[in-house]
């Protein structure tokens, strides 16, 4: 279940204990913005029910995930079951979005299910307000949490994933950092390095006139642009999307959503809201081609990014992707999405839709 911020979770998870069986695991977490395959919503709740002869899913959840990452994902793997029979396991994970630690998170996930177990996910959003992202699992609403659930079947589960941006800018080099605090870039503070770019292409493309030397952290222009304009670590055969969540004025720095080594190497990079769609078809298409059969169903993980992005046409990226993908689904927009794949070697992402799909 994908339940808007503005809602109060314990309330929409007694409402969904209500209907279901005692005996049915719910898992889920706070979002921007839910949506199913025939329903894109900007307030409400999306839930969707799986039953399975030839899938099994286990859950648990861990708390603390902020101060001990690899503690937290111990925890959550040791409730699992580790007898499980079926040849063929994957995961689905939701966490804590304010933690900055999705990287870290995914390999720490990745080490303890070895290299053979994939795993999608996302991160609990809040409306942009960057205060509270709990999960859920079982009767428990926990903040700075992590849920796991375990996907065991006959079959493997299909995972696909893409974005829509294109680099609009030279090379730049972090030069100082901490954590998932960019200070420098080529030397220079990091807003100002983005400032210097997104200047005359955001002029040229969006409809609202700004200054970019006045805007300010906590203005609604600057976090549209932010969403609009991130930067891409170049992976040889395409960008890693990296949000920069927060500016810094006081002192120039760029806060992003997972963290960013010195001497990391970004491009400013843009994506359309037709580059988005196209994206959306894409990886609709990608899983389509990857099944071996019929699709049951599946989970979407979206990033709240691209609604900046998109605005008024999200529906219609909804609409694409439905009419690429055969199986109904429900997704919310996240503040980072996880997709870890066999032989990948990172796993966080933003801006970027993941799909995780149940062949029939």
């Amino acid at each position: 279940m994908f339940v808007d911020a503005s809602y109060d979770p314990g309330a929409a998870l007694s409402g969904v204990r209500a209907v279901v069986d005692d005996d049915t695991a719910i898992v889920g977490c706070t979002a921007t913005g839910a949506f199913t395959e025939t329903d894109t919503m900007d307030r409400g709740v999306a839930v969707a029910l799986v039953t399975s002869d030839s899938f099994r899913f286990d859950t648990a959840i861990a708390t603390g995930l902020t101060e001990n990452i690899h503690g937290t994902v111990r925890e959550a793997i040791r409730a699992l079951p580790d007898d499980v029979s079926y040849p063929y396991q994957s995961a689905l994970v939701l966490h804590n979005g304010l933690a900055g630690i999705g990287e870290r998170l995914s390999l720490a996930i990745q080490r303890r299910f070895g290299p053979h177990v994939g795993f999608a996910g996302g991160a609990a959003s809040d409306n942009y307000r960057m205060k509270s992202t709990p999960v859920f699992c079982g009767e428990t609403v926990a903040e700075d949490a992590l849920v796991l659930v375990l996907v065991s079947g006959t079959q493997r589960a299909v995972i696909s994933v893409d974005h829509g941006h294109e680099p609009i800018s030279e090379p730049y080099t972090v030069t100082d950092a901490s954590d998932n605090i960019v200070h420098e870039l080529d030397g220079e503070p990091a807003f100002e390095v983005w400032k210097d770019v997104v200047r005359d292409h955001a002029s040229a493309t969006f409809d609202f006139d700004f200054d970019a030397d006045t805007l300010t952290p906590d203005s609604e222009e600057l976090s549209r642009l932010m969403g609009a304009y991130e930067f891409g670590i170049d992976q040889g055969d395409g960008y890693k999307i990296r949000w920069p969540r927060v500016a810094v004025e006081a002192d120039g720095s760029l806060v992003f959503a997972v963290d960013v080594p010195e001497g990391t190497v970004l491009r400013v990079m843009y994506g359309s809201p037709e580059k988005q769609i196209d994206s959306v078809r894409r990886v609709a298409e990608e899983a389509v081609a990857l099944a071996e059969g019929d699709l049951a169903g599946g989970f979407v993980y979206d990033c709240a990014c691209r609604e900046i992005i998109l605005q008024d046409a999200f529906s219609d990226a909804v609409d694409e992707l439905a009419s690429a993908l055969p199986a109904p689904f429900a997704g919310f927009e996240t503040y980072g999405e996880l997709c870890m794949q066999m032989g990948q070697l990172s796993g966080f992402h933003n801006t970027t839709t993941v799909v995780f799909v149940l062949p029939e």
